[in-house]
């Protein structure tokens, strides 16, 4: 696995929404593209690792979800989310 504690944690330090937010959708979509990121760098080297390939879509999906309910519920959030992790080209 390649985020560690001190990564994730300072992943939810720099994304949450209140003193104690660990699980807003800010704070999971922004692990979940650091793994994505994580992955795609090593698809680069390790093209044929199909079963983590599989791993890579299931992440994808459960960030389009995340990033779907929010733009639901409050789109100013969802837009500053994806200027921040610099998700949309």
């Amino acid at each position: 696995m390649a985020l560690t504690k001190d990564r994730k944690t300072e992943l939810i330090g720099s994304y949450k929404t209140h003193e104690a937010d660990t699980g807003s959708p800010e704070v999971q979509v922004a692990i979940l593209s650091e793994r994505i990121n994580y992955l795609t760098e090593h698809f680069k080297a390790h093209a044929k690792d199909h079963h983590s390939r599989r791993g890579l879509l299931m992440l994808v999906g459960r960030r389009r979800r995340l990033l779907d309910y929010l733009k639901a519920k409050d789109a100013h959030r969802y837009a500053d989310l994806i200027k921040r992790l610099n998700i949309r080209k």
